[in-house]
């Protein structure tokens, strides 16, 4: 599937729109201006001048006829109207309205945990109504997660009114194993609190909150806790100083995005929802497999008993959650059983790959096909990614 064309098509739409949206306004100002034109003329005139009034509106008519707004406007809606039309006829022909041929018939597919998913999708977002509703109407159980993210949100709403008290708290009682997953997540919270405390032009009770809540974090956060004692120098002037970077909303949004990938992370959740990934990533791979489809219905193959697709559906880096090695010589994917090796001269391959090279350990070395070295299989160490 060719996107590309279905963008320029769908921006020549845009742009015939935009035409037509400043010419129509462009008229309609013109119009106006006549009109305030000639209201302004009788405005100025005695009241019994009803010829001299007659006359204005006539002038009035003859400026409109001259404008001609029905006739521009008319080739701008005309020129938009045709972009319009060939804009669904791209769609169709690029876009394949059956993906069910991608779609292989003997997968498994267990309908209480795609609902499961789908409810713990709803609650995740915070949409604990339609999650409610779902749940309710497929008969599933209510998901162990509801109540968790109802906290959650109540947290995140809290900061949007920068009440950061429900964080702290949370941050607090999970203050062991945030420094366990190596989270700074308290941290920000007390700096945030600091900042709301030191706004207040209250620099000596900031500094005895510095002194009990930040103080502690001097071993691993010094630098920050100095920039934050030197911002009260500047505390009239912040936004004039070196440290006008703690008067940016990202600090709140940088500290929302981390409470809730910890709060997930401790759920045992991803800070990412599955079904989000899942569907995001199947739009990047289904064009691929649509068109490997024609190719083999033509070729009148059945790809359903396939164990690996024998095209690569490439996905971009942020679905790439973890490291992979393809084996350069027999082009196949390593695994516990077909783990990467580096051999003597750094280059890497499969152990079944140096296996057969090496006659399964009967010849105590090789030629490596990277390099003129000779491979000491005793030397091989397993990589682990």
């Amino acid at each position: 599937m060719e996107l590309k064309s279905i963008k320029d098509a769908f921006d020549r739409v845009a742009t015939k729109q935009k035409l037509s949206y400043n010419k129509t306004n462009e008229i309609v100002h013109m119009l106006s201006q006549e009109i305030d034109k000639a209201l302004s003329i009788i405005k100025e005139s005695p009241s019994d001048t009803v010829l001299d009034h007659r006359s204005i509106i006539s002038d009035v008519k003859k400026a409109f006829v001259g404008i001609a707004p029905v006739t521009q406007l008319e080739a701008a809606e005309k020129e938009l109207h045709v972009a319009l039309t060939k804009y669904p006829k791209v769609l169709e022909k690029q876009l394949n309205p059956d993906i069910s041929k991608a779609y292989r018939n003997n997968a498994e597919f267990d309908t209480h945990i795609v609902n499961q998913i789908i409810a713990n999708f709803f609650y995740r977002q915070g949409m604990f109504d339609i999650g409610d509703c779902f749940v309710a109407e497929t008969g599933e159980s209510e998901c162990s997660t509801r109540q968790s993210f109802v906290e959650m949100y109540q947290i995140l709403e809290a900061m949007k009114r920068r009440d950061l008290e429900p964080a702290l708290n949370w941050a607090v009682l999970n203050s062991d194993k945030l420094k366990q997953a190596r989270s700074d997540l308290e941290m920000k919270l007390h700096s945030l609190h600091f900042l709301e405390i030191a706004q207040g032009k209250n620099s000596k009770e900031a500094i005895n909150y510095a002194r009990k809540h930040i103080a502690t974090f001097a071993d691993s956060c010094l630098p920050e806790i100095q920039k934050l004692m030197c911002s009260l120098l500047w505390n009239r002037k912040l936004d004039k100083s070196p440290y006008s970077e703690f008067l940016s909303p990202a600090l709140w949004n940088n500290a929302v995005k981390e409470l809730t990938r910890q709060y997930c992370n401790l759920l045992g959740e991803s800070s990412e929802s599955p079904l989000n990934i899942t569907v995001a990533a199947g739009t990047q791979t289904l064009p691929v497999l649509l068109k490997y489809m024609n190719v083999m219905a033509n070729k009148k193959l059945d790809w359903q008993t396939m164990e690996q697709l024998p095209v690569d559906a490439q996905l971009s880096e942020e679905f790439q959650f973890h490291s992979v090695f393809v084996c350069p010589v027999s082009k196949e994917q390593s695994s516990d059983e077909n783990p990467p090796m580096m051999m003597s001269c750094g280059h890497v391959l499969c152990k079944q790959t140096i296996n057969k090279m090496s006659k399964n350990g009967s010849k105590s070395s090789f030629k490596c096909p990277y390099c003129p070295t000779d491979v000491d299989i005793s030397r091989c160490r397993q990589l682990h990614f």
